[in-house]
């Protein structure tokens, strides 16, 4: 069976742990960081964990990550 192509642009965007959770950049931080107060730019350093659902289109996307 031919190996199969992971998708660049969701392998540079999801990093997956050694349990299999599924890790993401959260929205929002990238301008107009001004107007965002500093609790919400704190929380949103810390990574995504995506959620199930999604946890199965990830590992279509990357499918050597997993």
């Amino acid at each position: 069976m031919p190996k199969l192509k992971s998708n660049s642009g969701a392998s540079k965007r999801f990093k997956v742990t050694k349990r299999g959770k599924v890790l993401a950049k959260r929205a929002k931080m990238r301008h107009i960081l001004t107007s965002k107060d500093r609790k919400t730019k704190r929380h949103k350093r810390q990574p995504l964990v995506v959620d199930s659902a999604n946890r199965r289109l990830v590992k279509r996307l990357i499918p050597y990550a997993f």
